[in-house]
């Protein structure tokens, strides 16, 4: 290509073409599985994205010498996680483009300038404002569907990264298991001692848990102690919480959602799982209307595909190892054969985290869509 113009998002139109460009890029791919459009406009509204308090985020677009969009990206500066783990980084997410060097060359340049304007070191991505943003460019299994909270990629982007310069800082993978039909006996043998010895009990929350007697608050709470050492984790603040548990608690089903208690009454440990939204976000194509919320609708009240996402699941640090995850699973896999899930898929779990990937050994698992975080200096 000889020449590209990558210029700040500054207009509506240039935000339009942002949103959009990826409706072209991945017109007819099957594994691409679109974010909302509002939600993508959301990340850049200081009135709707509370982890803009703490971050600095710009957006940039390329456009070829016609006028077309041949790319987009972002440039992010999260200064909360710079300072709690001592660093200088500048992150790039949202990153998409034709194959063509000069494309992506053009727009992580955009991004080290913005990011060297600030002060910044090193740029590392993808990444987002947050943890629970999508993160982790795929490097492999190109052919397997996406989902709800993970990054589709062409094969090509990581050639790209390489060829500019670009090395491994981490690596996650996702667990893949079929769903038994019934609770394998390990699982159940250490789910009752840690109900005789520990005193633990499962709890299904209600709404009003939630928004009456302060549960969603404790699971947060619980989720910032758990997450904490993981790699560049900041916890989420008060505003996020509140975000998160209004925008996300409503889409989920209550029965896939065990929270496990101590006898005191405390939470330590969450399981926040809900079926695949995977087929109905594609057919939305990243719009709730006129028709992408009955999709949406559809997928998680009365025709659920075969799939369950495991979002995440927290443990208490003084609980880990005491039979928490069993209790997930003796109560989470008697619920999802009722609810006809073949085959269950975790959320992106770092490759070195030996002690959570461990505790799917009964379940036979598959270690699947490994993706990457990149890094270089500025």
């Amino acid at each position: 290509m000889n020449k590209v113009n990558v210029k700040k998002v500054e207009t509506v139109r240039d935000m339009d073409n942002f949103v959009k460009f990826t409706n072209q890029l991945y017109d007819g791919c099957p594994y691409y599985v679109p974010d909302l459009e509002m939600d993508i406009r959301e990340t850049f509204d200081p009135k709707k994205n509370p982890g803009l308090e703490f971050s600095d985020i710009q957006a940039f677009i390329a456009y070829d010498e016609k006028g077309n969009t041949v790319g987009r990206i972002a440039g992010i500066i999260n200064y909360r996680a710079n300072e709690k783990w001592r660093t200088k980084n500048v992150r790039f997410g949202f990153i998409e483009f034709i194959d063509d060097l000069d494309v992506s060359d053009a727009l992580i340049s955009a991004v080290e300038q913005w990011g060297k304007e600030r002060g910044m070191e090193y740029i590392q991505g993808p990444m987002g404002i947050f943890d629970f943003d999508k993160e982790g460019m795929l490097v492999e299994d190109f052919d397997k569907t996406s989902s709800l909270i993970t990054i589709y990629n062409y094969p090509y982007y990581p050639k790209h990264m390489d060829a500019l310069g670009f090395k491994k800082e981490v690596d996650w993978v996702q667990v893949n298991i079929e769903i038994p039909k019934e609770v394998p006996e390990k699982y159940a043998h250490a789910a009752k001692l840690s109900k005789e010895l520990f005193g633990l009990k499962v709890k299904k929350l209600t709404s009003a848990d939630v928004s009456k007697r302060g549960y969603g608050k404790k699971v947060f709470d619980l989720i910032n102690m758990a997450y904490a050492p993981l790699f560049g984790y900041t916890e989420l603040s008060d505003k996020q919480v509140d975000t998160y548990i209004g925008r996300y608690f409503p889409l989920i089903d209550n029965r896939l959602l065990p929270v496990i208690e101590n006898e005191k009454g405390e939470v330590v440990g969450v399981a926040i799982t809900m079926g695949s939204l995977s087929r109905a976000l594609q057919k939305t194509k990243g719009r709730l209307l006129p028709f992408g919320w009955f999709h949406l609708a559809r997928a998680l009240k009365w025709k659920r595909e075969e799939k369950a996402e495991l979002l995440l699941i927290a443990v208490h640090p003084d609980y880990q190892g005491l039979g928490v995850n069993a209790l997930f699973f003796e109560d989470l896999i008697p619920i999802y054969n009722k609810c006809q899930f073949k085959w269950a898929e975790t959320g992106p779990q770092l490759e070195n985290n030996v002690k959570e990937l461990s505790q799917w050994k009964p379940l036979n698992p598959s270690f699947v869509k490994r993706r990457r975080c990149y890094k270089k200096q500025l």
